[in-house]
């Protein structure tokens, strides 16, 4: 019998076998700034757990190399980054000193790398299952009660990302908040505008270049240019306006920020407004003229819902933007997730960074599932209206 090779479970391998077998698991520091010492897999680890995790990722490896069912694969993939982020909780507790509060442990690249290895292995094993849009919200909301489990259990109070957290707990959610207000407000906002931009361009085909030009501009001017350009403008408006400072808008913080988020959040939604108008089936538009349905029900009776899925890609496009841009939004005191990557950059404290990153990353590949599987399932319904 002839062994099949996986092609792409041979480069997960190889990430495995540096990752487990090369790379530090656990950096320790005596305080927060001080370099690093590098810990492998089996020193960080407390007992026979090193030995054990280098065992079960050796057998992963084989596994992984030869095409096995698609499933399991992903329960692999799935068990052992559970099983990662658990050890590297316990490798807190077994390297710090008892009844040392400054010292850090923090994880090293052999952890990222391998946890990125078996991650790579879950999310090709979802995409040859081919998993309906229910199964992937269910799964996503599996993944985050697990993390919030480890969360709450205090597994991972030892790491130094915990003790960053534990030091700015109120500050956390209060920029959570501003940052979670800007990416949604500002695509609310740009939404209500772009939709009906989006209509009119896709109607009045002398305005559609021009409108898409200008909105093409704008979507090249580099993040922190756009915010600084908008410093000037939104001053005059605070100084000269009655109310406007009141109702906070001024040259820096959120109002420049929201506004700069807006702008970029245009395109995408007018864009893919027109691109899912244009695509609806001239059909469904003529058995609608031909019932006596007037231009207003026509279009929200059958040229929008049709139109619908390709309308939420953009939205997708643009949360998931916007979550990104918001952290830049800390540069001129907007606050959100930005303000603790900026402090971790300027004290070179990375587990500060980390404080501001992760939760970011977290954000917008939560919002990218839920949308993906929200524009299936208009897709779906669509093509059963047509």
């Amino acid at each position: 019998m002839t062994l099949r090779i996986d092609k792409l479970g041979v480069v997960i391998a190889a990430l495995l076998a540096y990752g487990a077998f090369v790379a530090p698991f656990a950096n320790f520091r005596a305080n927060r700034i001080v370099p690093g010492e590098a810990r492998s897999v089996l020193e960080a680890l407390p007992g026979g757990l090193g030995p054990a995790l280098l065992a079960f990722v050796a057998v992963a490896i084989v596994l992984i190399v030869l095409k096995t069912p698609t499933v399991l694969r992903l329960v692999l993939g799935l068990a052992a980054i559970l099983a990662l982020a658990v050890l590297i909780g316990l490798s807190a507790g077994h390297l710090t000193p008892p009844e040392n509060s400054y010292a850090r442990v923090a994880p090293a690249s052999g952890f990222w790398l391998t946890g990125f290895a078996f991650a790579l292995l879950a999310a090709d094993a979802l995409t040859r299952l081919k998993l309906s849009p229910y199964a992937r919200i269910a799964l996503l909301a599996a993944v985050v009660l697990a993390a919030a489990v480890l969360l709450m259990s205090g597994a991972w109070d030892g790491l130094s990302l915990m003790k960053e957290y534990a030091s700015r707990a109120d500050t956390f959610w209060l920029e959570a908040g501003r940052h979670v207000v800007l990416a949604l407000g500002s695509l609310a906002a740009a939404t209500l505008v772009g939709l009906p931009l989006g209509i009119l361009c896709h109607r009045v085909e002398a305005l559609r270049a021009g409108v898409l030009n200008v909105l093409n501009i704008i979507q090249t001017i580099p993040s922190i240019a756009l915010f600084g350009l908008l410093i000037a403008p939104l001053g005059w408006i605070a100084l000269h306006v009655p109310g406007a400072a009141a109702i906070g808008i001024r040259g820096i913080g959120a109002a420049p920020a929201f506004v700069a988020l807006f702008l970029y959040s245009l395109l995408p939604v007018v864009a893919n407004t027109v691109v899912g108008l244009a695509g609806v089936p001239r059909d469904a538009d003529d058995a609608a003229r031909g019932i006596g349905m007037t231009d207003r029900q026509r279009l929200f009776g059958v040229e929008l819902p049709l139109a619908f899925p390709v309308i939420l890609t953009g939205i997708r496009i643009v949360l998931v933007q916007n979550i990104g841009l918001a952290t830049i939004a800390a540069l001129i005191g907007g606050g959100g997730f930005g303000v603790f990557v900026f402090q971790g950059i300027g004290q070179t404290a990375m587990d500060l960074v980390l404080l501001g990153a992760a939760p970011t990353v977290a954000l917008a590949f939560a919002f990218a599932v839920l949308l993906d599987a929200a524009t299936e399932i208009s897709s779906n319904r669509s093509c059963r209206a047509a």
